[in-house]
């Protein structure tokens, strides 16, 4: 029988996330094991009177083939499924990998090929522009394993995560929009970080469970040579299978200009991708308030309450800073007290402290009052 909560999952992302409309194609793209979902997401999707698709994927036959493939090779993948998504008014991707360093032994020479010839064009060209889409992924023992918990104990508060009144959250965000499409300079500070930027000119943007569950943020983007100072990350980040800790960033007029981590050598390969994978492409308040502390997935991690990212790599459209790049990588800071806290100036006034937001006009946005 099948749990009624993957029933309310899919509905919200049929009818609220994607917002599907009769005769509207959408694509169903699973990674490795969620069937419950992938159906009810096909039987939801028939009932909105659309016309759904279905991919499957597998991470293990994925590393299998970008072991060797050449770049012609992942070119013409690319070609078939740019086909594809251009057809395609949505897009629902569950990612539900059984190991999530699967691709950790792939070269990175690799890695970067797959990135520029096959997901840049099929995802961050047409996919992301020109689509209603929206990621998740799926609670299965793996991620279990992750967030230290039972499996069962992790259902109960991905379901809590991921069914949320995110309208209710979608309306408290709109002074937080209102507030950055004013502000001019940004400085944050926090142990190993000392950092300003300007965000002048560039949109704001609520996210609010329409493109990616589970969701609690708002992003813009940096001027993108307006980035200077140092930020030091407190939360692991995965990037094709590996685990980087201790990410300690410099900028000088916008771009990285030192990278240190627990594999510095490692990291400096991902922000020698291209030219725009050392600027910054996004910048983003997280406020879920069930999300708490670092899972290693960055779905979640981006949402914590009480943290930021700051995102080398590709910026979004709809909040575009001039930045290009075949990378957009989301690495979190948390500033809640038990990570060292640190605080958010909007020109030059305060507007976060310690992960809690104290104007009164955003005090919506704290933890309390979004449950």
């Amino acid at each position: 029988m099948l749990d009624p909560r993957i029933k309310t999952l899919a509905k919200n992302l049929i009818g609220y996330s994607t917002s599907l409309k009769p005769g509207e194609k959408i694509l169903i793209e699973m990674y490795d094991d969620a069937l419950p979902l992938a159906k009810a997401l096909v039987d939801e999707a028939y009932a909105a009177g659309g016309i759904p698709f279905l991919e499957i994927k597998n991470s293990q036959l994925q590393r299998a083939l970008l072991m060797n493939a050449s770049a012609e090779q992942l070119k013409l993948a690319a070609s078939w499924e740019q086909a594809r998504m251009k057809e395609m008014d949505a897009y629902i991707a569950i990612r539900a990998s059984f190991n999530i360093t699967e691709m950790a032994d792939v070269p990175s020479a690799q890695l970067q090929s797959y990135q520029q010839n096959w997901v840049k064009p099929v995802h961050l060209d047409i996919r992301v522009p020109d689509t209603k889409w929206c990621i998740l992924r799926w609670p299965n023992a793996s991620m279990a394993q992750l967030a230290n918990s039972s499996t069962e104990a992790f259902e109960d508060f991905y379901f809590n995560v991921c069914n949320l009144d995110y309208a209710k959250m979608a309306k408290a965000m709109d002074p937080l929009i209102e507030l950055m499409e004013k502000t001019d300079k940004v400085k944050i500070t926090g142990p190993g970080t000392d950092l300003t930027f300007s965000i002048k000119g560039i949109p704001a943007v609520k996210c609010s469970g329409l493109r990616n569950i589970p969701d609690g943020e708002v992003y813009t983007a940096p001027v993108k040579d307006s980035v200077n100072g140092v930020l030091t990350y407190n939360t692991p980040a995965v990037y094709q299978g590996f685990t980087y800790e201790n990410i300690s960033l410099e900028f000088k007029n916008g771009k990285i200009v030192k990278a240190t981590a627990n594999n510095s050598e490692k990291i400096n390969k991902i922000f020698d991708t291209d030219e725009g994978s050392r600027y910054i492409g996004e910048f983003a308040l997280g406020v879920n308030p069930y999300i708490e502390t670092p899972m290693k997935d960055t779905l979640f991690d981006e949402k914590i309450k009480g943290s930021f990212h700051f995102t080398p790599g590709n910026a979004y459209d709809v909040a575009f800073n001039g930045n290009k790049s075949a990378i957009h990588w989301d690495l979190v800071c948390i500033q809640n007290p038990e990570y060292g806290g640190g605080e958010i100036y909007f020109d030059d006034k305060l507007i976060r402290k310690d992960g809690r937001f104290v104007l009164p006009a955003l005090e919506g946005l704290n933890p309390e009052n979004l449950m």
